[in-house]
């Protein structure tokens, strides 16, 4: 069994024992066993949609939480195949891709159309499938920060997926168009009963400011949660904040500075409990990243998934920290991260 604590080390005590009083929990919509009948009953959602998130809610290791542990391989067109696979070439063919997300006990395994489609009759009824419908990719030179789509709503559903998923790099010159393309694929995809999944990224030059990445701070992040709900997203994936105040460093845009001293402090759970917030308190659930492979994979993965759940997140998506070691490091790791959720 992980020790929790242990991998948290000098944090333990502060991330284990912290009680956010910024925005109390009793005013959000928390994950659980009933989040569908409790939370999701209430919307204009068709009762296909419903169904396709409870079987996402009912299966692998966390089934029956209300929580999510979701395997995304989607680099082969964001990083190049090469760059994804070279360090495991077998996951060039996509079936151990999914094998992966079914030995870990995942709720659902995450990639392109190509890669599902082409084991779809194999494994669509082992595990759910969610289609990412977008992509930027890096063969294009010079480098452009946009998304394409790749696929349709259709073909997702035709291969038997249970929900579909999209990238908006919001604050790009080209976002206006993706929340466009997207509201408009997010309505299709509810009336064919299957759940929605954004990626809410920031990709803007100017959110960098005196030295500062201010790309997953919690106040820029926050409203791109916030438009996310707003154009159909049941779930939104952001970076976990690690920063405030972009909208100050930036000199763009409106905010409060209640933002800033009420609603959130310099805490990570406070900050991400302020992401969480803009998704409409947790009607839309909340999963954050795993982030790039390194070193300390098992330690900075639990630690996100300890923040996540108690900032009140449903979960965690975690890709290159699995996918990047061998298949059995790969699943013990998942294991581990699922004990902190």
């Amino acid at each position: 069994m992980t020790d929790i604590a242990q991998l948290l080390g000098q944090e333990a005590e502060d991330l284990l024992q912290h009680r956010c009083t910024t925005i109390p929990a009793e005013n959000l919509y928390l994950p659980g066993g009933d989040f569908v009948d409790r939370v999701m009953i209430d919307n204009n959602r068709p009762n296909s949609v419903l169904r396709s998130m409870q079987t996402l809610l009912n299966h692998g290791r966390l089934a029956g939480t209300g929580y999510l542990s979701i395997l995304p391989v989607d680099q082969g067109v964001e990083h190049s195949a090469g760059a994804s696979f070279a360090a495991n070439p077998l996951y060039f063919d996509p079936k151990n891709i999914v094998e992966l997300a079914i030995e870990a006990g995942c709720n659902c395994v995450a990639s392109t159309y190509g890669v599902l489609a082409s084991v779809s009759r194999r494994y669509a009824h082992k595990i759910p499938f969610l289609v990412k419908l977008n992509h930027n990719e890096t063969l294009s030179y010079p480098t452009q920060y946009d998304q394409t789509l790749y696929a349709s709503v259709e073909q997702a559903f035709n291969m038997g997926a249970v929900a579909v998923g999209a990238t908006i790099y919001f604050g790009s010159e080209q976002s206006r168009r993706q929340i466009e393309e997207i509201s408009i694929a997010f309505e299709r995809a509810h009336e064919l009963g299957m759940v929605t999944v954004l990626w809410a990224y920031l990709r803007n030059p100017a959110f960098n400011k005196d030295g500062v990445d201010y790309h997953s701070s919690a106040d820029l992040t926050g409203q791109a949660n916030h438009i996310a709900a707003t154009i159909g997203a049941d779930i939104v994936k952001q970076k976990m904040a690690e920063n405030n105040g972009g909208y100050r460093a930036v000199k763009f845009g409106y905010t409060d500075d209640r933002v800033y001293d009420k609603l959130t402090t310099d805490h990570p759970i406070d900050l991400v409990r302020y992401q969480l917030a803009n998704c409409y308190m947790g009607r839309a659930g909340l999963i954050n990243s795993g982030g790039a492979a390194g070193e300390n994979d098992l330690q900075e993965s639990v630690r996100t998934a300890v923040i996540n759940k108690r900032a009140g997140g449903m979960g965690l998506i975690l890709g290159r920290k699995a996918f990047k070691k061998s298949m059995k490091d790969g699943i013990a790791l998942i294991n581990a991260v699922v004990m902190g959720q």
